[in-house]
């Protein structure tokens, strides 16, 4: 994988993970496992374990093994591994701006951002994306016609809550049941990942960025995303969580109109030349053209 940070300094670097993938779905018989290990019943399996006490041991090997500083988050006993995976962050270590006409990142992660087409498609690798197969709804994906997608990707270090990122009404939230694939950038070579995976998304509708769709998408391994609140016509503020990804990588979406947001120059060139742009919750990911 390759990443670019705010300030332009470049990293690249291949997993164990990565290349074990790679490999895996690089042949039939590797995508028919990986298929299998999709079936959110295999997920529900290993949410049942990871709940349990019996997890609890594996907290400490995994954090190390990943570089999470422990000191970000807050002080306490663990029930499970779950328990430590969706913990808190300690108030003050993620900056959130007060400026309304910023919109920021609802989560960590690592960023793309793409044009959709007139045609309602954006391209990801080898995988086109329709916003109306995404959404499940043709004529909310035609609002989004000449505008962006930002795709932000969380991996295992990351901190899995995440927040709203702009000021605003949210609508009801609706999900889309499906299956679980990785969603480790390699799979999208082979498979149209975000229109197959388990996902939940509303529209925030702000008086700065027009109406934003916020969607959280499961991934491998993900067995729960939970929202905290599921109904419509509650008004929400930048920064205030929204909820949590239980254990796995899991990715953020955002649809975006045209001609509402002007994003940084930096998260699009480094689409353009391959890299993935390293961010914290709260980054600025753009200002209003309003």
């Amino acid at each position: 994988m390759k990443y670019r940070d705010r300030q332009g300094r470049e990293y690249e670097q291949t997993t164990s993970q990565d290349s074990f993938l790679a490999a895996a779905y690089s042949s039939a018989m590797g995508r028919a496992l990986m298929k299998f290990l999709g079936c959110p019943i295999f997920s529900k399996c290993a949410r049942v374990i990871l709940d349990s006490k019996f997890s609890v041991p594996f907290i400490f090997g995994f954090a190390e093994k990943n570089g999470i500083d422990m000191f970000d988050y807050e002080e306490r006993m663990y029930r499970s591994f779950n328990d430590f995976f969706t913990r808190k962050i300690k108030p003050g270590r993620r900056f959130i701006t007060k400026d309304r006409d910023l919109l920021v990142s609802p989560c960590d992660g690592k960023v793309t951002a793409y044009k959709i087409t007139q045609s309602d498609t954006f391209i990801i690798k080898n995988a086109v994306y329709n916003t109306a197969s995404l959404l499940r709804d043709s004529k909310l994906a035609k609002r989004y016609e000449g505008g962006y997608a930002v795709i932000i990707r969380l991996s295992v270090d990351d901190y899995h809550r995440y927040c709203y990122c702009a000021d605003g009404v949210k609508s009801h939230n609706r999900k889309i049941n499906g299956i679980l694939h990785t969603v480790n950038p390699v799979v999208n070579n082979y498979l149209p990942v975000f229109k197959e995976n388990s996902r939940e998304y509303c529209m925030i509708r702000t008086e700065q960025f027009g109406d934003i769709i916020q969607m959280e998408v499961g991934a491998l391994m993900v067995g729960r995303i939970t929202n905290l609140h599921t109904e419509g016509g509650v008004k929400v503020t930048k920064g205030e969580e929204k909820g949590y990804f239980e254990f796995g990588g899991s990715t953020i979406l955002l649809l975006l109109e045209k001609d509402k947001v002007k994003l940084c120059d930096d998260l699009l060139k480094n689409t353009r030349e391959g890299f993935e742009t390293k961010l914290l919750q709260g980054s600025v990911l753009g200002e209003s053209l309003k």
